[in-house]
């Protein structure tokens, strides 16, 4: 397998400089912080309960929980349970409260949802689990009121986005938290654009569930990710097995947080989490969640001059922008830009089709999207290249 080039090979090679604008997917590159942290980890046993182990060990998992307590500004650092990713977390915890309910009930969703959330309330409404309403967007948001006409008496789930993945517009969901809250409906929220990108105070949002992922905003490795509860007696356990603790009894614990977490801790994944979160603090996460407002803002106002291209939120919330070039397939685009200028973004339906039958009749789009590490030259040359792209196709 050919090992890929870095930009000062290809600059050698006489190619553009790689520019990678494809951070909503995953973020790259990760703070030298972060791969030092995971090699330490890698370098010492790791520290279990029950277990003995080299001193000095760390125990990530504690750590991390703490790590992302106070980012968070959250309570309960036990209440934090780490997944294998944000799909996971939310698959654990629609299940789980479903099989929580045992009687078929009404769930709510919206047009802005990502798979993860749209295709487990799929399958359990296929099955005759619940029944589903799925709330439309106006203008990249969905407010309360929308909401609050889709409820039933029999409503118990209300599923939703912090964040939209191709829009980037940023729900209000605090008051839709207040109005689930005082109506005993379970609120999730997907926070997998959100967290580490903007300040988030979960003291603030009193949400059922808030999920998050950790190869986004927060640096770490693919591969981990998690969420917070803020009840564990609202949702039911999907899994069991060894937690290091309680091993005489064939019953799963119910403790925080080994009711919902079984098996071997992905060690290095919560030790890239831990040094995302403390790259983060030491860079200030005002600062990084204004330098991408900047980086976006320049972006927009370069692609708005252009009348070929077709923004689809002209002023987004989050460092996540979606477009069209007239003539040009979506696909097309994405090819030209990786080939000839070397710069990476995203194409197709971002794994969230019903946002795109709405705005572009199910064609889907380009996308690109800002990390801290990404340089306002970077944003000129990409958003120079994407108009040229499209006076090309124009002529």
């Amino acid at each position: 397998m050919t090992k890929p080039l870095t930009m000062a090979e290809h600059r050698e090679a006489g190619e553009p400089p790689l520019i990678y604008l494809n951070h909503a997917a995953t973020s790259w590159p990760k703070p030298p912080e972060v791969l030092a942290e995971v090699a330490r980890c890698l370098q010492t046993p790791f520290f279990e309960h029950g277990r003995s182990t080299a001193g000095g060990a760390m125990d990530y998992p504690s750590a991390t929980r703490d790590a992302i307590a106070g980012l968070l500004h959250a309570e309960e650092p036990n209440h934090f349970i780490f997944t294998g990713s944000a799909t996971d977390s939310l698959n654990l915890l629609i299940h789980g409260f479903v099989k929580k309910e045992k009687a078929p009930f009404h769930a709510i969703t919206t047009e802005l949802e990502h798979n993860s959330v749209l295709r487990p309330l799929h399958t359990l409404a296929g099955e005759g689990r619940l029944s589903l309403s799925i709330v439309p967007c106006q203008g990249g948001y969905v407010t309360l009121q929308e909401i609050k006409k889709a409820i039933r008496p029999e409503t118990r789930l209300v599923v939703m986005t912090h964040g939209s993945n191709v829009l980037g517009s940023l729900q209000n969901v605090r008051p839709v938290a207040e109005y689930c809250a005082s109506n005993e409906i379970f609120l999730i929220v997907d926070g997998s654009q959100t967290v580490g990108q903007i300040p988030i105070n979960l003291s603030e949002i009193p949400a059922g569930a808030f999920v998050f992922t950790g190869h986004k905003a927060l640096f770490g490795l693919p591969g981990i990710g998690g969420f917070y509860l803020d009840d564990p007696e609202a949702v039911t356990s999907v899994r069991q097995g060894g937690t290091g603790m309680d091993s005489h009894t064939l019953t799963h614990p119910q403790d925080m947080p080994q009711k919902f977490e079984a098996g071997t801790p992905n060690y290095p994944g919560i030790a890239s989490l831990l040094a995302g979160i403390r790259f983060i603090e030491h860079r200030g996460q005002d600062a990084i969640t204004n330098k991408c407002r900047g980086l976006t803002v320049l972006f927009t106002s370069e692609l708005k001059k252009s009348p070929e291209i077709s923004l689809y939120t002209p002023a987004p919330d989050l460092p996540v922008i979606s477009f069209n070039i007239g003539g040009l397939g979506n696909d097309e685009a994405g090819y030209i830009l990786a080939k000839a200028y070397n710069i990476i973004t995203r194409t197709g339906l971002h794994c969230a089709p019903l946002v795109h039958d709405r705005i572009d009749g199910g064609k889907g789009c380009v996308r690109v999207s800002f990390s801290h590490f990404t340089t306002p030259a970077e944003c000129r040359t990409a958003a120079e290249a994407v108009r040229e792209v499209a006076e090309g196709a124009g002529r």
